[in-house]
């Protein structure tokens, strides 16, 4: 039997790991670092810079990941992309050896991520260990609270607030997997930002302020990293009211 543990590595910081994420990094027996390709190194470096400081000398096995196409439609790329990852998973394991599978999680397992749907896949059993996220760490780098007093907050990504605008019943909204700054798509008079990008990490980025000022700021500022790392993690928060 193949055990896979999912744990959250934080955003780019090697303190971020819990140290419940440690012991569960040293007690296994394999490690995957999935590679992302052209451009984004970075990504398996520092797993690998992880590895060093609390797993030094263990298993380690580095998996290449496909692309999901732009040819299909959304959902049916994304079903095809996972299939052909849980592949790629399964390929880098022997499952004659069995034991203990770690994978090092940007962010939260539970948070975005497609690891918990690509995992359903293999028939392995699946535990969760879980880190610090993006939205804690975009919170803590501004030193600001999540939600305004007494209301809640939505989680949603670039695509939805392109297609369905700002959600109703909510004062401040998070949002995630953006690749084209869809808070331009929103009317800018009254909306605050709070933007992150590569954070904890020494790249980390931030910017804050009315989004009629601060929106074009942020577009060139993402633009530059992204042009300049090849790739870019993000995320921020907007809200209707003026105060934190």
């Amino acid at each position: 039997m193949i055990e896979l543990v999912l744990i959250g590595a934080g955003t780019g910081h090697p303190d971020h790991l819990t140290l419940q994420g440690v012991r569960a990094l040293q007690e296994a027996d394999l490690v995957l670092i999935p590679r992302k390709g052209a451009g984004k190194e970075d990504l398996a470096h520092l797993r690998h810079a992880m590895l060093a400081r609390h797993r030094p000398g263990g298993a380690v096995v580095e998996v290449d990941l496909p692309e999901r196409s732009r040819d299909m439609p959304y959902l049916q790329g994304v079903e095809a992309w996972h299939d052909a990852v849980a592949a790629a998973w399964a390929a880098a394991v022997d499952p004659r050896q069995g034991g203990t599978v770690a994978m090092l999680v940007w962010g939260d397992p539970s948070l975005y991520d497609s690891s918990l749907r690509i995992a359903a896949r293999l028939g392995w059993r699946t535990r969760v260990v879980p880190g610090i996220t993006a939205i804690q760490a975009l919170c803590a780098a501004h030193t600001i609270p999540l939600n305004s007093l007494a209301n809640e907050v939505r989680v949603t990504t670039g695509r939805r607030l392109r297609e369905q605008g700002w959600p109703r019943g909510c004062d401040r909204i998070v949002v995630m997997l953006d690749g084209d700054c869809a808070f331009r798509t929103l009317p800018p008079q009254g909306l605050t930002i709070w933007w992150g990008a590569y954070l904890g990490m020494a790249e980390q980025r931030l910017d804050h302020g009315p989004l009629a000022e601060a929106g074009p700021r942020i577009e060139a500022v993402r633009a530059e990293a992204r042009a300049a790392h090849g790739w870019i993690m993000d995320c921020y928060l907007l809200a209707l009211a003026d105060q934190p």
